[in-house]
């Protein structure tokens, strides 16, 4: 009786066991449905996005704020500042373009106007747009040092004078290897340096102040500068590059930034300037957007308002 019993406990044992095994394939299996699913969902879903790309649409053109040393350098990089008869620079920018004043805040337009482009600091450039290819060339520091991708200006310093004190010891540093690798290590060029740095110790502080394109590179130098001069104070304010100058110049500031050449004007007020670093303008656009790359002149066309809609680029 007692052999009988236990061999209907063992058959009930296996019959268990058998379920579990088959609930466990099945719970496999049916994640791995579920993994594939998803995968061809995603697919699915990015190619649908572009299918959906409606190129008739009127192209939202975004720009910089006047005074910006991005939209500078775009217009004279790009020519869509052009000089009149009598010598004058002028701005053809398409009064439709969205005004943006931070380079922030383009990124922001951009990343959520399907139908956006804009133009940002290569530095600055996240994965939340995607950057054109501009006449078959990536915008990358790479191929702006080999000169294949055109669309790059300097971030220059400048001071009222020759720094002092804290200022010059933070420039030193700036220009030396430690500072240049810093430049380097966060996507932008580096223009030489003057060798080892070793700070004098200066105590203090400094106001720094300008262009929002050179801000980011600016706060890693002050953060690295300050782990080397502990009693260093350095003030950052975000602005643009010609608020920067003007600061330098009034003395409200102790180091403009400035992501441009200098102004006549402003070298003439007594301001001394120095590339710290050469960055690229990336052309974006929303990431949903079919297109990779764009000419020089569609870039032109669209920005001066000559070509309004992405079928007219979308070729």
């Amino acid at each position: 009786m007692k052999k009988k019993l236990l061999s209907v406990m063992l058959v009930g044992a296996l019959a268990i066991s058998a379920l579990t095994g088959c609930g466990s394939k099945d719970t496999t299996s049916n994640n791995s449905k579920a993994d594939t699913t998803a995968e061809a969902d995603t697919n699915t879903d990015s190619s649908d996005a572009a299918s959906d790309f409606d190129t008739s649409e009127m192209i939202n053109v975004q720009s910089r704020e006047d005074g910006s040393g991005t939209r500078g350098a775009f217009i004279e990089l790009f020519g869509i500042e052009e000089k009149d008869a009598d010598g004058n620079k002028i701005d053809n920018t398409t009064e439709e373009a969205n005004i943006t004043n931070s380079t922030e805040v383009m990124l922001t337009s951009v990343a959520g106007d399907e139908y956006a482009i804009g133009y940002v600091s290569l530095g600055s450039l996240n994965d939340t747009v995607k950057a054109l290819k501009i006449d078959g060339a990536e915008a990358t520091a790479e191929n702006i040092k080999a000169g294949t991708y055109k669309i790059a200006r300097p971030f220059n310093i400048a001071t009222k004078g020759d720094a002092t004190g804290l200022a010059a010891d933070f420039i030193n540093y700036i220009m030396s290897d430690e500072g240049q690798k810093v430049i380097e290590d966060n996507g932008y060029i580096s223009q030489g340096s003057n060798g080892a740095f070793t700070s004098d110790g200066s105590t203090g502080k400094i106001v720094v102040a300008g262009s929002s394109s050179v801000t980011p590179v600016m706060e890693k130098l002050i953060e690295a500068y300050k782990a080397i001069n502990k009693d260093a104070e350095i003030e950052l304010q975000e602005s643009d590059s010609t608020t920067g100058m003007t600061a330098a110049m009034e003395g409200t500031c102790d180091i403009g930034m400035a992501s441009r050449e200098l102004k006549d004007s402003e070298t003439e007020g007594g301001l001394t300037a120095q590339v710290i670093a050469m960055d690229g303008i990336a052309v974006v656009v929303n990431n949903s957007n079919p297109m990779d790359e764009m000419s020089s002149d569609n870039v032109k066309d669209i920005f001066t308002g000559a070509v309004t809609t992405w079928d007219e680029v979308a070729k």
